[in-house]
C-alpha cells in the first residue's frame, strides 16, 4: 500500500534551516544509541521517542504522520570504548575521529496512519531523508554558538600603527628575546618583538617579558604564535584594553614581518582552551581519608549531569532542587501529564524542558551502570541549558558561571513562567526581612519591610590570606550580619544630626533558607580573592532569636508622616551578587542608588570607577528616593500599553524589561495603579512564607577554585539518614561530610 501522506513532504525541506532535533528525544533523554532510536518528524522535524510513547503523543497533538527513525551503532572496529562519544569541547589540538568513522546509522521511515514506507519511495522523500542525516542538529549548532567566545575588535588593532618592515628569521622566532622559553610566545604587531606571556592556567610558563615591552614601550597589540590559523583565527591581546581582541588585519600586519598567514598550522592551545582544560582539572575527591573509593549509587534520584564542558554550576544548583518536594511535585509528577498534552514544540516549551530534566533525574530510567560497571554515563542538560539561558550574555556561553547567580537566574525565570498558573514551586525560598531603626537622640523607632528576597547572604569574618587552618564559628558570621550599624542620621525630631542604630530581622522565614557565604572579597590589589576557610555550619540552625517582634509596649514610634525613611529600598538579589563579589554592603547600595536601581552588573562598573572617591563609604542620605534613571518605558508603550501598566510590570519585576513583559500578559485585566513610591521588587510580601524558625541542612554547593567564575562545583545532599555526592555524572554515597560542610559556598536549609 502507498503512503498517501509522502506527496506533502516536498513542502516541508526548506524547514530544515529552523533545526533538526535528531540527537535525543525532546520529550526524554532517549537517544539515537537506544534499541528504538529517534524518531525525527518530516513536518516539523522534532525529535522524539517510541520507547516511552512521545513519538504517538507527537502525531497525536500534531497530526504529523511521517517520521523518520534514526538509530546510531558502534561500529565493530571500535568496540574498545562502548560509551557514548564525549560532548562537544574547544580544546581541539589533536583530531578526534568523526561520528561516521565511529558508527553506523540504522533508518527507516514509517507512517503512523498507513504503516512502513520504503526509504526510497519517491525521489523527494530520498533526498529529504540525505538533508536530514547531513544537517547539523539543532543541539550541536546551539553547543558551537556557545563556545563562540564574543571577541570583537578596538581603536588599537583597527588603527595599529607599525614600524619599518622586516623580515623576522626563523632563529629570531624560536624563543622570546629575554629568556629561552620556546612557548607560550607572543609577537609585539608594532616592532616585532618576540615575549613569553605570563603564567597561564594548567602550568603553562611564562615569565611576562611580553607585558614587560608593552610596560617599556607602549605597544598595545601582540599575538600568540602557534594559535594562528589560515581564516585569520588567533589570540590577539591588546594591553592597554587588558582584553582578548579580534585583529581584522592580522593576515596584514604579519605580512610586516614576512610571516604569510595562509600556511600558518594552529599548533598551541588558545587561551579559552587553557582555561576550560584547567577547569576540567579542579576536582572533587571521590575517596574516603582512608583511600577507600566512594560507593557509586544507582537507581531513582541518583542520576547524574554530564560536564558540557564548563556547567558544573548548573549541575549542582539543579541537583539541589529537584531534590525539593515542590519542584518533584511540579515538574515530575504533575509534568509528565503536560507533556503528553503539550501543542508547543517541546525544545522551545519550558515546562516541557523542566519535565523532561524532571524525568530524567528522578525516574531513575538514566541512572545505569555502564558496562565497566564503575560509573554512570548520566544525562546531558544541553537542550534545557539552551532554552533557559537563552539571550542570557553569560549563562548562554559555555564559560564557567558563579553558582550563586544562576540560582537567582533560574528562580527567577521559574517565578516567570509560573505565576500566571500559581504553581510555583520556587515559593519555598520566598521570605522577608525587617529594618528597625532608632534615633539615639530621642530614641524614636520606626520599623520598615524590606522586598521579599530569595537568599540570604551571610558575611564571614576572615581576611585575606587566612586559609584552611582558620575555623569560622557560624554564630560569628551571623552575628556580623544581624549586629547593629550606627548611621549619621538627620532627625526630625531632635531637629539636629544625631546618629541612628539600624537593625535587621526575619519578618518571615522560608520553608528552604538558602545561605550563600561571602567566601569572595576585593583583595588589597583589587582582585578577587577567595576565603578559603573552614566554615562550622551546623547540621541544625535556630533562628528564632533573629525573628522581628515589630513595635514593643513603651516604643515611641516615629510620626507616619515624618520623612524618617531607613534607606531608599534596593533590589536584594542585585545587592546579595555584589557582596558575593566582595563589595561591602555600604558601598553596593549606594551604587544600586546611585544607578537607578538597574543592576548589579551596572552598579558593579559604577563602583569600579568610584572606588577612589572619597565619599564613597560616606552614609547613605535617609529618605532619597532611587531615580527612574535609566529606566525605558517606551519599549512597552509601543507594544499598546500605558505608562502606569508599564511601571507597575517594571516595578514588579525588578526593571527586567522581559519578564515585564511576560507579566504584563499573565497580568491583563488586572488593577495597575501603582504607588509611585513603591520599590523595585520581585515579589509582593505576600508571597513570602511563613515556616519555622528551625532548620535542618538538608544539601549544600562547594566550590573548588580561585574565583567563583573558575574551578570546580559539586553539590551534597541529604536523602534519608545519607548525604549524597553529585559530582558531574558520578553519583556516589559520602559516610562523613564534616569535612566538606566546612568548605561549602552555598547552604539549604529546611524549615523543621
Amino acid at each position: 500500500m502507498t503512503c498517501t501522506h509522502l506527496p506533502t513532504i516536498s513542502q516541508s525541506a526548506a524547514s530544515l534551516r529552523g533545526g533538526v532535533h535528531k540527537d535525543e528525544c525532546t520529550h526524554c533523554f532517549v537517544n539515537q544509541d537506544a534499541d528504538t532510536g529517534v524518531d525525527v518528524c518530516l513536518a516539523c522535524f522534532n525529535g522524539a521517542c517510541a520507547r516511552n510513547g512521545h513519538s504517538q503523543a507527537h502525531f497525536a497533538n500534531f497530526g504529523h504522520p511521517l517520521a523518520l527513525n534514526i538509530r546510531r551503532v558502534r561500529r565493530a572496529a571500535a568496540c574498545e570504548d562502548p560509551v557514548s562519544p564525549p560532548p562537544l569541547k574547544k580544546i581541539a589540538i589533536e583530531a578526534e575521529p568523526s561520528e561516521a568513522e565511529a558508527f553506523d546509522f540504522v533508518t527507516s521511515v514509517s507512517c503512523f496512519v498507513c504503516g512502513p514506507v520504503a526509504t526510497d519511495a519517491t525521489p523527494a522523500l530520498a533526498s529529504l531523508i540525505s538533508n536530514v542525516l547531513n544537517a547539523t542538529s539543532s543541539q550541536k549548532k546551539s553547543d558551537i554558538q556557545a563556545w563562540e567566545e564574543v571577541v570583537t575588535a578596538c581603536e588599537h588593532t583597527t588603527t595599529l600603527v607599525q614600524g619599518e618592515a622586516k623580515m623576522l628569521e626563523r632563529q629570531t622566532l624560536a624563543h622570546c628575546n629575554s629568556c629561552d622559553l620556546k612557548e607560550n610566545l607572543w609577537l609585539c604587531l608594532t616592532c616585532g618583538n618576540l615575549g613569553c606571556g605570563r603564567q597561564q592556567f594548567g602550568g603553562v610558563g611564562g615569565n611576562g617579558h611580553g607585558m614587560a615591552h608593552f610596560d617599556s614601550c607602549f605597544h598595545p597589540v601582540s599575538v600568540k604564535l602557534g594559535t594562528i590559523t589560515p581564516e585569520g583565527g588567533a589570540d590577539v591581546y591588546c594591553y592597554v584594553c587588558n582584553e582578548e581582541r579580534l585583529d581584522p588585519l592580522l593576515g596584514t600586519h604579519l605580512k610586516a614581518f614576512g610571516i604569510n598567514i595562509n600556511v600558518q598550522e594552529k599548533t598551541e592551545k588558545s587561551l579559552t582552551e587553557l582555561q576550560l582544560e584547567q577547569n576540567m582539572k579542579f576536582d572533587f575527591s571521590m575517596t574516603t581519608e582512608d583511600g577507600k573509593e566512594l560507593a557509586p549509587l544507582f537507581g531513582p534520584g541518583y542520576t547524574g549531569l554530564k560536564n558540557l564542558g564548563n556547567t558544573c554550576y548548573m549541575a549542582s544548583v539543579l541537583q539541589v532542587l529537584f531534590t525539593l518536594p515542590s519542584f518533584q511535585e511540579r515538574y515530575f509528577q504533575q509534568g509528565q501529564h503536560h507533556i503528553s498534552v503539550c501543542k508547543d514544540i517541546a525544545a522551545n516549551c519550558f515546562q516541557c524542558q523542566m519535565a523532561k530534566l524532571a524525568n530524567g533525574l528522578l525516574s531513575g530510567d538514566y541512572s545505569l551502570p555502564t558496562e565497566q560497571g564503575t560509573g554512570q554515563d548520566g544525562i546531558s542538560p544541553s537542550m534545557f541549558k539552551t532554552l533557559t539561558s537563552k539571550g542570557h550574555s553569560e549563562f548562554s556561553t559555555m564559560r564557567q558561571q558563579d553558582a550563586q547567580e544562576y540560582l537567582s537566574h533560574i528562580l527567577k525565570l521559574i517565578e516567570q513562567k509560573e505565576r500566571a498558573g500559581g504553581r510555583d514551586p520556587s515559593k519555598v525560598f520566598k521570605f522577608s526581612m525587617e529594618q528597625r531603626l532608632q534615633c539615639t537622640g530621642c530614641g524614636c523607632v520606626k520599623y520598615v519591610k524590606e522586598p521579599v528576597t530569595e537568599s540570604l547572604q551571610v558575611p564571614v569574618p576572615a581576611k585575606e590570606g587566612d586559609d584552611k587552618d582558620v575555623t569560622v564559628g557560624f554564630d560569628a558570621c551571623l552575628g556580623q550580619l544581624f549586629g547593629e550599624e550606627v548611621r549619621e542620621f538627620q532627625c526630625p525630631k531632635c531637629a539636629t544630626k544625631t546618629a541612628l542604630t539600624c537593625s535587621t530581622r526575619f519578618s518571615s522565614f522560608p520553608e528552604i533558607l538558602v545561605m550563600p557565604m561571602s567566601r569572595f572579597i576585593q583583595g588589597s590589589d583589587y582582585v578577587m580573592k577567595k576565603l578559603n576557610v573552614n566554615i562550622a555550619a551546623p547540621l541544625a540552625l535556630d533562628l528564632s532569636g533573629y525573628k522581628s517582634n515589630g513595635a514593643q509596649d513603651g516604643e515611641i514610634l516615629f510620626p507616619e508622616e515624618s520623612s524618617v525613611a531607613s534607606e531608599p529600598t534596593i533590589d536584594a538579589n542585585a545587592i546579595e551578587q555584589l557582596m558575593g563579589m566582595g563589595f561591602p554592603e555600604q558601598r553596593c547600595k549606594k551604587a544600586l542608588i546611585k544607578t537607578g536601581n538597574n543592576g548589579a552588573e551596572i552598579a558593579m562598573n559604577w563602583l569600579f570607577e568610584h572606588m577612589e572617591d572619597p565619599d564613597i563609604d560616606d552614609p547613605i542620605e535617609t529618605g532619597a528616593p532611587i531615580a527612574d534613571a535609566g529606566i525605558d518605558y517606551s519599549s512597552l508603550m509601543d507594544m499598546g500599553f500605558t505608562l502606569a501598566q508599564a511601571k507597575k510590570a517594571m516595578s514588579q519585576t525588578g526593571n527586567d524589561m522581559e519578564r515585564a513583559v511576560d507579566w504584563l500578559f499573565s497580568h491583563a485585566g488586572d488593577d495597575m495603579a501603582i504607588d509611585e513610591a513603591a520599590p523595585a521588587s520581585s515579589s509582593s510580601s505576600e508571597d513570602a512564607s511563613s515556616a519555622s524558625p528551625r532548620y535542618q541542612l538538608i544539601g549544600f554547593i562547594s566550590h573548588r577554585g580561585t574565583s567563583a567564575h573558575c574551578g570546580h562545583y559539586v553539590a551534597h545532599v541529604k536523602k534519608g539518614d545519607q548525604w549524597v555526592l553529585f559530582n558531574d555524572n558520578k553519583v556516589a554515597e559520602v559516610p562523613d561530610v564534616e569535612k566538606a560542610i566546612g568548605e561549602a559556598y552555598i547552604y539549604f536549609y529546611a524549615s523543621v
